[in-house]
């Protein structure tokens, strides 16, 4: 693991690994759009990320083992991003990050209704969600990028999120 040992105190050395402007965003964005590609990580990101950051925190990412990279065999030119156990096992401290966000800053219905309906869960919902990843991202990587494996959870977060997106669309939220 490549990381700067400033102290062995878990919150610094998880603000190491983690803690720079992109890495959550981008295993966030993974874990919760099911974005497994480069290019749907650059051009689905809400935050626009530039491409050689992206690509830098991949790399990162990568050695740190937070994520893996296999070929995708529809594409000779693509690769499938998918996250590991150790990624995986922060479902929860999203889960805490969204609450806390939601009780304290400015977000809109939107983009927090998935915090919301993580944090009304609670750790069962957690835990299925990580089952879910697993499949998805370990036992079938393929078949989860391409969509013949799914998630369940994530299923009924997205379409959580694609409900108030309508209803503010049509005024009503």
């Amino acid at each position: 693991m490549d990381i700067e040992l400033r102290s062995g105190c878990p919150i610094n050395l998880t603000m190491e690994v983690l803690g720079d402007r992109w890495s959550l965003i981008i295993i966030r964005d993974i874990m919760f759009g099911n974005r497994r590609h480069f290019r749907d990580l650059l051009n689905n990101s809400e935050e626009g990320i530039a491409s050689n950051i992206l690509a830098a925190r991949l790399k990162r990412l990568l050695s740190l083992g937070f994520i893996s990279k296999r070929d995708d065999p529809s594409h000779s030119q693509k690769a499938i991003y998918s996250l590991t156990e150790p990624a995986i096992q922060l479902v929860p401290v999203f889960a805490m990050i969204g609450a806390w966000g939601r009780r304290h800053l400015p977000v809109t219905e939107d983009l927090s209704i998935r915090a919301q309906l993580l944090e009304e869960g609670g750790q069962s919902l957690w835990d299925e969600f990580m089952e879910d990843l697993r499949q998805i991202h370990i036992v079938d990587p393929v078949g989860g990028a391409n969509g013949t494996v799914t998630s369940p959870v994530l299923a009924r977060l997205t379409a959580a999120f694609l409900e108030v997106r309508e209803k503010m669309a049509a005024g009503v939220a």
